[in-house]
């Protein structure tokens, strides 16, 4: 199948490492992954995901907004006039 989809500079490790990254950067929860890859623990599937540099990218930037959100002041009422 590799060699049909011209493929061959791939390996088997490399495609059993690869495969569980492109599937959790679907979003796919660890679990899934484990039986996708067949790992017998969940720690050897923990180690395959390596996010690309647009994930990386795109967490720092939804940190940062969280980040502004909070410390943005916040509006005050308006002040109570007082009559006599």
């Amino acid at each position: 199948m590799v060699t049909e989809c011209r493929y061959e500079h791939l390996r088997r490790h490399g495609l059993r490492h690869t495969g569980p990254a492109w599937f959790a950067d679907t979003g796919a929860q660890v679990h899934v992954l484990r039986g996708i890859a067949g790992h017998g623990s969940l720690v050897t599937t923990q180690r395959c995901p390596h996010p690309d540099v647009h994930k990386i990218t795109a967490a720092g930037t939804a940190l940062s907004a969280r980040l502004s959100a909070l410390r943005a002041p916040r509006s005050l009422p308006d002040p109570v006039v007082m009559t006599r």
